[in-house]
């Protein structure tokens, strides 16, 4: 019988996919040199491994993202890394190659316990990390327990820790982070050695993100890069994030991670608009300014994110004035802009602060954002042409009357034979129209946004209390109309819904008017030939275009 044998041809089953790293876990720091910003806490760490003086304990604290867990596996490497030939010590460059080094990146060594304090609060939990704390190291150099969140933890089971924390064995070191250090007792912050670890400057996170777009093969603008830095506010994990997502969102089609389409994704403000409607304020142009607001409004943009970047642009025009430094993310045409706004006084810088800090907490808190949000950029144009307090003590003792022109109206105020010849208001839109015939256009915006009229007679308004206003909207528009009349009014805050307010009035019109223009015959026929076709803007009678 002859040889023979059965030959199979199996085919070569492919190799199986490799799951996805998110950014912020594939570029975490493996050696001292990676960890970007806590140059300060490596130098001490370095000169304490090289001169033998090791303490028993050490407290990372910072926020989120900054890297305190990177950091005590690090220490982890340091103490327990034998070198490539296996005959190496504690070191600050630890080798990354030896079987300590490996065990230890990849979370599988047995000598490096981990515990999540938020999960392991109890004093039980404590109880078991002592008992084992007293037997030595298994394979390494080092006994290591990394908590992290350490603050999480409850007072018995500090109580439980303080004295193992404060002697414990030769082979064991004790790693704690915590991102709220105030939570942690002080018994226990004494037996520490602390290292808190700062924000992450936005150059500095601009670069190290510069570095991982080549090494993923992305292209990214310079000024994305800088929009997700300044995003992170300082945690290189936050910003990793931000930055997995926006090459997801750049798509398969080659365009990058582009700076547009970051300020989109992010809800972030157009700087060039922003600067648009700031000199918009600077020159009291109310109803520019609101127009601006709303333009960054229907994109997206949060009332708050918009305000937020006001107060940057505010504190970059006092650091200029004063000399200070620009940082290095400023376009040519923010350094021009800032230069030329610079010529402001310190006063009116300061004032310009105050008034959008507190329009961006109340915003913050509004029920209305949008609206609390026009109210705000109102008095601030309004305050653009108040003087100084400092002009108006020099005035005052010159025995000069001090002008308070009206910011969109600098024409002189009209005579009174001008002011008589006006007739008295007779309807909600009457009085609008008088408010802003004679340039008081903050307080006509605030009567057609929130005013809702009960009674009109003459020289008396009534308004529903139904909607909150201004608290010295009354007073405001009693003293307006006296000014434009030559009447005492008296403005009072009565019971009931009253009318809707000129704005919600004009809504509903155009509403209905579109309705009109939708139901013609001439228009659904136009639909029905095209079904996907809209409406976008019709000519109304008098002429002009709505849509």
């Amino acid at each position: 019988m002859s040889d023979s044998f059965l030959a199979l041809d199996i085919p070569e089953q492919p190799a199986a996919a490799q799951p996805y790293r998110v950014l912020a876990r594939k570029y975490r720091p493996q050696t001292f040199s990676q960890l970007i910003g806590q140059d300060a806490m490596v130098t001490t760490l370095g000169n304490a491994i090289k001169r033998g003086r090791l303490a028993h304990a050490f407290l990372l604290t910072g926020v989120r993202g900054v890297g305190k867990t990177s950091t005590a596996r690090l220490i982890a490497k340091a103490l327990n890394c034998i070198g490539p030939d296996g005959q190496g010590g504690p070191t600050i460059d630890p080798c990354g190659v030896c079987e300590p080094c490996r065990a230890i990146a990849e979370g599988r060594h047995i000598d490096v316990i981990e515990i999540d304090a938020a999960s392991n609060n109890g004093v039980d939990s404590v109880r078991e990390m002592t008992e084992a704390v007293r037997y030595a190291a298994v394979s390494a150099r080092f006994k290591i327990y990394i908590i992290d969140e350490v603050h999480m933890m409850s007072t018995p089971a500090f109580n439980a820790l303080l004295k193992t924390l404060e002697e414990p064995p030769a082979h064991v070191k004790f790693l704690l982070a915590t991102t709220e250090v105030h939570k942690v007792p002080v018994t226990v912050l004494s037996r520490c050695q602390r290292f808190d670890l700062r924000r992450i400057p936005a150059d500095l996170l601009a670069g190290h993100f510069a570095h991982v777009v080549e090494a993923e093969g992305v292209e990214a603008e310079p000024e994305a890069l800088q929009l997700i830095a300044r995003a992170a506010e300082g945690s290189a994990r936050d910003g990793l994030s931000i930055l997995d997502q926006a090459i997801a969102h750049g798509g398969l089609d080659g365009e990058g991670v582009r700076a547009d389409a970051v300020r989109q994704m992010l809800g972030l403000s157009d700087r060039g608009a922003i600067r648009g409607l700031f000199d918009l304020l600077l020159k009291g142009d109310a109803p520019g300014a609101l127009k601006a607001l709303r333009a960054q409004y229907d994109l997206g943009v949060d009332p708050a994110s918009v305000l937020r970047t006001l107060l940057e642009t505010v504190h970059a025009v006092t650091i200029v004035k004063v000399g200070g430094d620009r940082g290095p993310g400023q376009s040519a045409e923010e350094r021009a802009a800032f230069d030329a706004w610079s010529a402001l006084s310190f006063p009116m810088l300061h004032r310009l602060w105050q008034l959008l800090l507190k329009g961006h907490e109340e915003v913050s808190r509004a029920a209305l954002p949008i609206e609390a949000c026009e109210m705000a950029l109102l008095r601030i144009v309004h305050a653009s042409s108040l003087p100084d307090p400092g002009t108006l003590a020099k005035q005052l003792a010159a025995g000069q009357v001090p002008a308070m022109a009206a910011p969109a109206a600098p024409a002189p105020a009209p005579a009174a034979a001008e002011v008589a010849a006006d007739p008295l208001p007779e309807t909600a839109e009457q009085v609008a129209g008088l408010l802003s015939k004679h340039g008081r256009h903050s307080l006509e915006a605030q009567f057609r946004n929130c005013a809702r009229l009960i009674r009109l007679a003459p020289q008396l308004i009534e308004l529903s209390g139904a909607r909150p206003l201004p608290a010295d909207f009354t007073r405001d528009l009693e003293v307006a109309l006296k000014g434009i009349t030559g009447s005492h009014w008296r403005v009072l805050i009565g019971e009931g819904t009253g009318d809707p307010t000129l704005r919600e009035q004009e809504t509903a019109k155009a509403e209905s008017e579109r309705e009109q223009v939708l139901k013609s015959p001439l228009v659904q026929a136009a639909l029905a030939a095209f079904p996907d076709a809209t409406l976008d803007h019709w000519q109304r009678s008098d002429g002009s275009i709505a849509r």
